[in-house]
């Protein structure tokens, strides 16, 4: 098989390799599609995970079980499946409560360990969720990012008729306004520095849309009668951004901290406000678990648009070309990289 090895940052390159072998517990998956995500932006930019390389990034993937190990139950071969990527231990206080991120044995594909952009990966079977053969490869792609963006709403409570801002219009930030306005929040509020990514934002379902910077707080007030926002999502993971949001919000509004920053910023957070005021704070990052199976039901009702996020496919083969142009594209939502046979279902 063929697998794009990220060897330092900025650099792939195409290797063969052998077909591996399932083993107790395992599934072996013929990858089909892989979206490209910011983390592994982050990584092929040298930002993150550089102490894994050399290494095969991807972790947005979906393809076909094509093998069960020993002791697999429950799974069919010839299946289309999406799989969740974090590996956690299953056992500790923190898998029992699917915040498997903080394991302190969580491995996550394509991050600390080889993932997809392999025309096959051998995974644990417990992580194989089974998919219609309906439902094309492409949108099934898109399970991983949008369960990211389900376990956000969920630890923000979001709830019908509340008022959301959601900073940053790019994949994720698109997601989120979709989800939202799913949820039954309103207004649902979009801001971006990119024209381009808002109005693609508002095609997609958001009421507000703001380019401006200098004129967000008070398009914020007159969308909330003069309230600010029940809920602020950070998209972007900027530190002047996440201090903007708290003055974005109203009072007992919710911050829901989801675009990553580099690991020295810090926020100054106003105590004496936060407390009177019943403000709260949540991070959040990663979909898993109950989040990926129910981020798939609602790619498999057509809960949400997905052509901006298909239609930007490359072979493995030219995942350089791939990487290196994701920047130049901003009408891309998502870029695909396209590994088993095309879908022509």
């Amino acid at each position: 098989m063929r697998a794009a090895v990220l060897t330092r940052p900025g650099r792939f390159e195409i290797e063969e390799r052998p077909i591996p072998a399932p083993g107790p517990g395992e599934a072996l998956v013929r990858v089909a599609r892989v979206g490209i995500c910011g983390t592994d932006l982050h990584i092929f930019n040298g930002h993150y995970a550089a102490e894994s390389l050399p290494m095969v990034p991807g972790h947005e993937f979906t393809g076909t079980i094509t093998a069960l190990g020993p002791g697999v139950a429950g799974l069919e071969v010839g299946r289309r499946a999406v799989v969740d990527m974090n590996i956690g231990c299953g056992r500790c206080f923190w898998c029992r409560r699917n915040e498997i991120l903080n394991c302190p044995e969580m491995r996550q594909m394509g991050i600390t360990m080889d993932g997809a952009f392999a025309e096959y990966m051998v995974v644990p079977a417990r992580l194989v969720i089974p998919a219609p053969d309906d439902v094309p490869f492409e949108v099934l792609a898109l399970t991983e990012p949008l369960a990211c963006v389900v376990r956000a709403a969920r630890k923000a409570q979001v709830t019908f008729g509340q008022s959301v801002l959601v900073i940053g219009a790019g994949p994720v930030g698109n997601l989120h306004v979709q989800l939202m306005r799913t949820i039954g929040a309103a207004p649902v509020i979009v801001t971006d520095l990119s024209p381009e990514r808002v109005r693609m934002a508002l095609d997609c379902g958001a009421d507000v849309g703001v380019t401006d910077p200098g004129g967000l707080r008070q398009a914020v007030l007159e969308a909330t009668d003069g309230r600010g926002a029940d809920v602020v999502i950070e998209s972007v993971g900027n530190r002047a951004l996440y201090a903007a949001a708290l003055g974005l919000m109203r009072k007992g509004g919710h911050l829901a901290a989801f675009g990553l920053t580099g690991p020295e910023d810090r926020l100054a957070l106003p105590i004496l406000d936060t407390i009177l005021n019943e403000n709260s704070v949540a991070g959040s990052v990663a979909g898993m678990g109950q989040d990926m199976h129910d981020a798939l039901t609602l790619l498999v009702h057509g809960r949400l648009t997905t052509a901006p996020f298909t239609r930007a496919a490359f072979p493995l083969d030219e995942i350089q070309q791939a990487f290196d142009s994701i920047n130049d594209r901003p009408g891309d939502l998502k870029t695909q990289i396209v590994l088993g046979e095309e879908d022509t279902r």
